[in-house]
């Protein structure tokens, strides 16, 4: 049996290494990118290699963290309304009345 040597092994390793770090590092890019575009790297993705090569779970939590504390202002954002007539802008529905954003599944 031919055993191979030292140098290829270690150069096979630093290859794995570079090409891995090089896919956690995309991974973590994307990530801290708008959801567009997270989207769009992730739908190139090989599915379980993103699940079982890459800390998915906690690069996520990282990366979308925030710092918001509780009392702190929501971050502004615009939306289409359902009947896609118009945007609506919730600083400009903050200005006019309190708001309550309720976030959840009715299914």
């Amino acid at each position: 049996m031919i055993r191979p040597s030292k140098p290829i092994l270690v150069r096979l390793l630093v290859a794995v290494a570079i090409v891995y770090f090089g896919f956690v590092g995309t991974m973590w890019w994307a990530m801290h990118q708008p959801p567009e575009t997270f989207g769009r790297v992730m739908a190139r993705m090989p599915v379980p290699a993103v699940f079982l090569l890459a800390p998915f779970e906690t690069m996520w939590t990282h990366a979308r963290a925030g710092d918001l504390r509780m009392g702190d202002p929501a971050p502004d954002f615009a939306l289409m309304k359902l009947d896609k007539s118009e945007r609506i802008q919730l600083s400009s529905l903050t200005a006019k009345q309190p708001v309550v954003l309720v976030f959840g599944s009715y299914t």
